[in-house]
C-alpha cells in the first residue's frame, strides 16, 4: 500500500466529515451522536472501509464541536456541553454581536485542537498510566464532581425583594428546582441502566431519547413559545482580544475538557462548568474561549482515547458507537485519527467565518420559530426510528424533567444526573442495591 493510498482517504474523509457537520450542526437540536447512530443502523463500517470511517467520524465530531456554537449563541439552543455559553453569548447577541461570541468560541476550539495535536505523540504513553493510577479513585472523584455541581449553584433571588423571608423562599425555589432536576434525571438514568423499556437491539442508543428530552426539546419548546427576535447580526465583527485572554481562556478550557474526557461519566458540560468557575470573574471573551476549548477537547479527545494502540478508553457517545461502526483500536486507527484532527482543524478554521455568515443570513430569512419546528420534527423522527415508540415515551419523561430548570431558572446542567447518579452508585458498588430498593429489579 503506497503512502498516497493511505493519506488520501484520511484527508478526503476528514474534509467530508467537516462539510457534513458544517451543514447539519447549525440546525437547533442537532447532535453529532444522532448522525453517528443513523450510520450505525445503516451498516456503519460494513458499508465503508474502516480507513474512511475513523477520519470521517473525527471530522464530523471536530466540525460539530466548533460549528454547533452557532445555534448555541444565535438561537440560544445549546446541547448539554454548551449551556454556559448562553448568558455571555446572549448578551452579545442582543447587542447585534452574536458572531463575535461564535468566533471567540472558535478561537478556543482551534487552540484546543492545536494543543491536542501537539501532545498526541505522548498520549499512548500517558493515558494508560494515568488511567491505571486514577481508576481505583473514580468513584469518589465522580461524587466530588456531583457535590461541586450542586453546591456551586448560587441563588438568583433579587436582593431588592421587600422582605428577607421572600428572598429566602425565592432563592430556595430555584435551588430546590435544581436538586429536583438532578434527582429525577438520576432516577430516569437508573431506570434506563437497570430496566430500560427500549428494545435490546437499540441498546447502543439507550440514553439518546433521554438526552433529547432533557436537553434538546426544552430549548426548542422555549423558542416556539417565546418567539423572541434578536437584532440583526450583520454588522462587521471586530474582535478585541489580547494574548492573555486567549491563553488563560484556552488553558482553562483545555484542562476542564481534558478532565471530562478522562473521567468516566463526566461530560463536556461538566468540563465547561469547571472552566467557567475558573474564569468566573474574568473577561467574558476569555470565558467564551474557555467554553469552546472545553467542548472541543472533550469531544475530540474521547475519540483519540478510544483509538489508542494500547490501553484504549471508551469515553463519550461517539467512542461508544465506534465498535458498532466496525472500528477497533490500533496503530493505524490512532494515526488516522490524529491526522484527521489536524486536517479537520485546518478546514474548520477556514470555514467558520463563511458558515457563520451563511447561518446568520438563513436564520434572519427563515426565523427561529420555523427552524425550531423543523428541528423538533427531525429529532422526534430520529427518536422513533432509532429507539421506537418506547424511546418516544422516555423522551416525554425527559422533557418534563428538562423543563423544570427552564421554568424555575436553575442550572440546566443538573439534568446530567441521568448519567452521573447511576455511574456514581455503580462505581461505589451500590447500584444494584439502589435499584432493588427502588423496585427496579
Amino acid at each position: 500500500m503506497t503512502m498516497a493510498s493511505e493519506v488520501v482517504p484520511v484527508v478526503a474523509a476528514s474534509l467530508l466529515g467537516v462539510a457534513v457537520s458544517g451543514v447539519l450542526s447549525v440546525l437547533p437540536g442537532f447532535h453529532v451522536y444522532n448522525l453517528l447512530a443513523v450510520g450505525a443502523v445503516l451498516g456503519g463500517g460494513r458499508l465503508w472501509p474502516v480507513e474512511w470511517v475513523v477520519p470521517f467520524t473525527v471530522g464530523l465530531v471536530v466540525g460539530f464541536s466548533v460549528f454547533s456554537a452557532i445555534p448555541s449563541v444565535l438561537l440560544a439552543a445549546p446541547d448539554e456541553s454548551a449551556y454556559f455559553t448562553v448568558l455571555p453569548g446572549q448578551r452579545l447577541l442582543m447587542e447585534g454581536r452574536g458572531p463575535e461570541a461564535v468566533f471567540c468560541m472558535g478561537i478556543g476550539s482551534l487552540s484546543a485542537l492545536a494543543v491536542l495535536f501537539g501532545i498526541s505523540i505522548a498520549l499512548p504513553t500517558i493515558v494508560p498510566i494515568a488511567h491505571a493510577v486514577m481508576a481505583p479513585h473514580a468513584y469518589w472523584i465522580v461524587w466530588c464532581v456531583i457535590a461541586f455541581m450542586l453546591l456551586s449553584e448560587w441563588p438568583k433571588a433579587n436582593r431588592y425583594w421587600a422582605t428577607s423571608p421572600v428572598r429566602l423562599v425565592t432563592a430556595w425555589k430555584q435551588l430546590s428546582a435544581g436538586l429536583f432536576t438532578f434527582v429525577m434525571s438520576g432516577m430516569l438514568g437508573l431506570v434506563l441502566t437497570t430496566a430500560s423499556p427500549i428494545a435490546p437491539e437499540a441498546g447502543f442508543q439507550n440514553l439518546m431519547p433521554a438526552f433529547v428530552g432533557l436537553f434538546t426539546l426544552p430549548w426548542l419548546i422555549l423558542n416556539l413559545v417565546t418567539g423572541a427576535m434578536a437584532p440583526s447580526q450583520r454588522q462587521v465583527v471586530r474582535l478585541e482580544l489580547d494574548g492573555r485572554a486567549v491563553a488563560v481562556g484556552s488553558a482553562a478550557g483545555i484542562l476542564g475538557g481534558g478532565f471530562a474526557a478522562f473521567i468516566p461519566g463526566v461530560t463536556g458540560g461538566v468540563g465547561g462548568m469547571l472552566a467557567g468557575h475558573a474564569l468566573a470573574l474574568r473577561d467574558s471573551r476569555a470565558f467564551l474561549i474557555s467554553q469552546g476549548a472545553a467542548r472541543t477537547v472533550y469531544l475530540s479527545a474521547t475519540l483519540l482515547f478510544f483509538c489508542l494502540p494500547e490501553g484504549a478508553l471508551a469515553r463519550g457517545g461517539a467512542a461508544s458507537m465506534l465498535p458498532v461502526l466496525n472500528v477497533n483500536p490500533g496503530g493505524f486507527t490512532y494515526a488516522a485519527a490524529v491526522a484527521a484532527v489536524a486536517f479537520s482543524g485546518a478546514a474548520v478554521a477556514v470555514l467558520l467565518p463563511w458558515v457563520t455568515r451563511g447561518a446568520v443570513a438563513v436564520f434572519e430569512q427563515v426565523g427561529s420559530r420555523t427552524l425550531s419546528v423543523a428541528a423538533l420534527a427531525t429529532v422526534l423522527m430520529l427518536v422513533v426510528c432509532l429507539t421506537g415508540f418506547e424511546g418516544l415515551l422516555v423522551t416525554g419523561v425527559g422533557t418534563a424533567i428538562g423543563l423544570v430548570p427552564v421554568l424555575y431558572g436553575s442550572r440546566r446542567m443538573n439534568a446530567l444526573g441521568v448519567i452521573l447518579l447511576p455511574l456514581a452508585l455503580n462505581l461505589s458498588g451500590v447500584g444494584a442495591v439502589a435499584a432493588r430498593l427502588l423496585g427496579m429489579r
